[in-house]
Protein backbone atom coordinates (compact mmCIF):
# COMPACT_ATOMS: atom_id res chain seq x y z
CA UNK A 1 0.00 0.00 0.00
CA UNK A 2 3.10 2.20 0.89
CA UNK A 3 3.65 4.54 -2.37
CA UNK A 4 7.22 6.10 -2.53
CA UNK A 5 8.50 9.11 -5.21
CA UNK A 6 5.42 11.42 -4.33
CA UNK A 7 6.02 14.97 -4.52
CA UNK A 8 6.49 17.76 -1.49
CA UNK A 9 3.93 19.72 -0.47
CA UNK A 10 3.89 22.87 -2.82
CA UNK A 11 4.08 24.66 0.32
CA UNK A 12 6.97 22.83 1.92
CA UNK A 13 9.37 25.45 2.10
CA UNK A 14 12.55 23.87 3.41
CA UNK A 15 14.95 22.93 0.97
CA UNK A 16 17.16 19.55 2.26
CA UNK A 17 20.10 20.11 3.81
CA UNK A 18 23.67 19.62 2.32
CA UNK A 19 24.02 15.68 2.10
CA UNK A 20 20.35 15.23 2.42
CA UNK A 21 17.15 14.86 0.30
CA UNK A 22 13.33 14.63 1.36
CA UNK A 23 11.23 11.73 0.60
CA UNK A 24 7.83 10.82 0.50
CA UNK A 25 5.48 8.38 1.03
CA UNK A 26 1.53 7.54 1.66
CA UNK A 27 0.98 7.12 5.39
CA UNK A 28 -3.03 6.66 5.58
CA UNK A 29 -5.61 7.89 2.86
CA UNK A 30 -5.32 12.01 3.55
CA UNK A 31 -1.95 11.82 5.11
CA UNK A 32 1.89 11.59 3.60
CA UNK A 33 5.08 11.26 5.72
CA UNK A 34 7.91 13.33 4.99
CA UNK A 35 11.50 11.65 5.23
CA UNK A 36 14.69 13.73 5.85
CA UNK A 37 17.56 11.03 4.33
CA UNK A 38 20.88 11.59 4.97
CA UNK A 39 23.22 10.14 1.86
CA UNK A 40 26.25 10.50 4.54
CA UNK A 41 27.79 6.64 4.74
CA UNK A 42 27.66 4.44 7.67
CA UNK A 43 29.04 1.45 9.45
CA UNK A 44 25.92 0.45 10.92
CA UNK A 45 24.00 -0.01 7.95
CA UNK A 46 26.37 -0.62 5.33
CA UNK A 47 26.78 2.53 3.35
CA UNK A 48 22.58 2.44 2.82
CA UNK A 49 20.56 5.70 3.36
CA UNK A 50 19.88 6.71 6.61
CA UNK A 51 15.93 7.78 6.96
CA UNK A 52 14.37 10.00 9.78
CA UNK A 53 10.91 10.52 9.99
CA UNK A 54 10.18 14.95 9.23
CA UNK A 55 6.70 14.71 10.06
CA UNK A 56 3.59 14.52 8.58
CA UNK A 57 1.16 16.36 6.33
CA UNK A 58 -2.75 15.92 5.71
CA UNK A 59 -3.80 16.25 2.29
CA UNK A 60 -7.29 17.03 2.90
CA UNK A 61 -6.76 19.38 5.60
CA UNK A 62 -3.21 21.29 4.23
CA UNK A 63 -1.82 21.04 8.01
CA UNK A 64 1.52 19.60 8.79
CA UNK A 65 1.92 17.49 11.90
CA UNK A 66 4.96 16.75 14.46
CA UNK A 67 5.71 13.04 14.75
CA UNK A 68 5.60 11.09 17.83
CA UNK A 69 7.44 8.27 16.25
CA UNK A 70 7.55 7.03 12.50
CA UNK A 71 3.95 5.34 12.54
CA UNK A 72 1.97 8.26 15.20
CA UNK A 73 1.13 11.82 13.94
CA UNK A 74 1.47 14.39 16.79
CA UNK A 75 -0.28 17.76 17.13
CA UNK A 76 -0.65 20.23 14.26
CA UNK A 77 2.20 22.32 13.97
CA UNK A 78 2.79 26.12 12.32
CA UNK A 79 5.14 25.01 9.63
CA UNK A 80 7.50 28.36 9.95
CA UNK A 81 8.43 26.95 13.52
CA UNK A 82 9.44 23.91 11.74
CA UNK A 83 13.30 22.96 10.59
CA UNK A 84 14.96 21.28 7.61
CA UNK A 85 15.71 18.29 9.96
CA UNK A 86 12.03 17.82 11.47
CA UNK A 87 8.75 19.51 12.44
CA UNK A 88 9.11 18.34 16.05
CA UNK A 89 8.79 21.72 18.19
CA UNK A 90 11.26 22.62 20.78
CA UNK A 91 9.98 23.00 24.27
CA UNK A 92 12.65 25.52 25.22
CA UNK A 93 12.66 27.79 28.33
CA UNK A 94 12.26 31.29 28.02
CA UNK A 95 16.26 31.36 28.90
CA UNK A 96 16.61 29.03 25.64
CA UNK A 97 14.70 30.90 23.96
CA UNK A 98 16.31 33.89 23.84
CA UNK A 99 19.85 32.31 22.47
CA UNK A 100 17.86 30.72 19.53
Amino acid sequence: MLKTNLELPSNFPHNPPEGYTYEVEQFKKNVVSIWTCNHSQFSYNSGAVAKCIWGFYNTKKGCYSAPINHTKCGKEVDISNTSPYTAMQLNLNPLMSAFS
